[in-house]
């Protein structure tokens, strides 16, 4: 079964994150987002708001529609 589009965006969080060299602490620390809220979404617990995904997209320099692909 293909994954949802929202399955994909917090899969692709983790991925570019780890990209980045940054943890979960770190990106909490450049987003402005806790790292507990990052967690859980990372782990399929929580959605992120539009706000939320843009502060994500923002701080890891990424382009929004990045997160949206599924390229494995």
């Amino acid at each position: 079964m293909a994954n949802s589009t929202i399955e994909i965006i917090q899969h692709n969080i983790r991925k570019y994150r780890l990209q980045k060299n940054y943890t979960q602490d770190k990106l909490s620390e450049v987003s402005g987002i806790s790292c507990d809220y990052l967690s859980e979404i990372e782990r399929g617990k929580k959605i992120p708001s539009l706000k939320r995904f843009i502060m994500i997209a923002n701080a890891l320099e990424i382009p929004y529609e990045k997160f949206f692909y599924d390229n494995e």
